[in-house]
């Protein structure tokens, strides 16, 4: 089974399109949680027992595995979250050529999925696309207000930029392996690049601290059934304030995100 097969059958299972972001920022995790060897791993430790009944998939950005203990602290996390059943999309944003692209695309040895940046072409992806097992989400248009700077860049065709990616993803998709990364603050364009690919899952960020918008998310996010709409810090960050209760309120978000994707699904 390739990953879309799996991700539809998680999806199923726990009834949910949620995907619970794993950005554990050490300036926001618990204090207590610092004393532990691995602080970033004990915090998704704690999140993943809390969440993992609502998690369609869980996605940790690489950006916050940096420096000392991070990559051990990815690798428990994703060893975890496999140990509830739960797929793992590396938030990675990858892409290089030959050499440094395989390199990048090792990371598919444990994680189940990654996002990929077309910027470079397509033999920057070729190392990624060519795992059939693997699920690539391709930056198409992305939820911060800069991406209009190159996204929205008009072509000679008169097409922007990101629906001319958008086809390129459709072509890429060779090995069925194939998603967007399509953000929930644009409405408007997410409906226009569901009629123009309407085979590719969407990943769908901005619905959480961003504001994006939650119906739309759904309505046009998904394929088939098979998509996922983003929450980072809105589902870990819920119980802040809350001390070692943290997860508890984590665990509600998520559920309430549930159960909102769910009504439009």
């Amino acid at each position: 089974m390739n990953f879309f097969d799996r991700l539809h059958d998680r999806i199923r299972t726990v009834d949910s399109v949620v995907s619970v972001g794993l950005d554990p920022d050490l300036d926001r995790i618990p204090e207590h949680l610092h004393d532990h060897d691995l602080p970033r791993w004990a915090f998704n430790r704690r999140i993943i027992d809390a969440t993992h009944e609502h998690a369609a998939v869980y996605k940790p950005n690489a950006a916050f595995y940096e420096g000392p203990d991070g990559w051990a602290s990815l690798e428990e996390t994703i060893a975890y979250a496999h140990g509830k059943d739960v797929p793992v999309l590396l938030d990675a944003k990858r892409a290089d050529i030959g050499n440094t692209a395989r390199q990048y695309a090792t990371a598919l040895e444990t994680a189940d999925a990654i996002t990929v940046n077309p910027y470079m072409g397509r033999d920057s992806l070729q190392p990624f696309l060519a795992d059939e097992t693997a699920g690539v989400f391709i930056l198409c248009r992305t939820s911060n207000p800069g991406g209009a700077d190159l996204q929205d860049l008009e072509l000679a065709s008169g097409e922007p930029l990101y629906k001319r990616v958008a086809a390129l993803a459709e072509l890429w998709n060779e090995n069925d392996n194939v998603g967007l990364v399509v953000g929930a603050t644009g409405p408007e364009e997410l409906e226009e690049l569901r009629e123009e690919v309407p085979d590719l899952p969407f990943l769908v960020p901005g619905v959480g601290a961003q504001g994006g918008d939650v119906e739309a998310a759904v309505e046009y996010g998904l394929a088939d059934g098979v998509g996922l709409v983003n929450s980072s810090r809105g589902i870990i960050f819920a119980g802040e304030d809350q001390g070692e209760e943290f997860a508890q309120a984590s665990s509600q978000a998520a559920k309430r995100l549930k159960k909102r994707l769910n009504q439009y699904r």
